[in-house]
């Protein structure tokens, strides 16, 4: 069953974030747009290279009013442990929320059950907290976190151009469709 279109859950959760701990629920998704991505572990070996690929757009994302979350059902206190110990993870200044009751996991509906470990899930959720793309992959397929850059842009111009559509390969500025019946059969 598709999440998009769908409000999240409630939640809370725990998080590790700039040498805090911090507390976390559905309601940190709301004002803003946020970006949630799911891994399956800390200490492991594709999903450093997607974290800090994730921390790399970090400042791109925060100019565009997004918040980053990665989730994974480690606990907050693996994730500082991860951060304290990995040279990759030590540049994350984003939220890491820890889900080891599996829980927000199964709200996403990325949820291994027979691991226990999320899978590589990724969440655009608008500011009414509001699931706007889904993207999942499998374990061995890692994320290239510039494709959300993208995404947004086109979200948002969506959210603010009622009527307005977003075609493949669409760039900030680029032409936009206005479905009609005029249009049907002629792109």
């Amino acid at each position: 069953m598709s999440l998009i279109g769908k409000e999240v859950e409630a939640f809370t959760a725990q998080a590790y974030q700039n040498g805090d701990f911090i507390t976390v629920s559905e309601q940190n998704l709301k004002g803003k747009w946020s970006v949630v991505c799911f891994y399956p572990a800390d200490f492991t070996f594709v999903c450093p290279t997607e974290l800090e690929d994730l921390q790399n757009q970090y400042a791109t994302l925060k100019e565009l009013g997004v918040e980053v979350y990665s989730v994974s059902t480690d606990t907050h206190f693996t994730h500082k442990a991860w951060h304290d110990n990995s040279p990759a993870i030590s540049k994350i200044e984003y939220i890491m929320v820890g889900d080891p009751s599996q829980k927000i996991s199964r709200i996403f509906d990325v949820l291994d059950e027979e691991a226990g470990l999320a899978q590589r899930g990724t969440f655009i959720i608008d500011p009414d907290g509001i699931v706007q793309t889904v993207e999942i992959n499998a374990d061995g397929i890692g994320r290239d976190a510039s494709t959300l850059v993208n995404k947004i842009k086109a979200a948002q111009y969506v959210r603010n151009n009622p009527g307005e559509v977003c075609p493949a390969k669409w760039q900030e500025g680029g032409q936009t469709l206005k479905p009609s019946l005029d249009l049907v059969g002629k792109i």
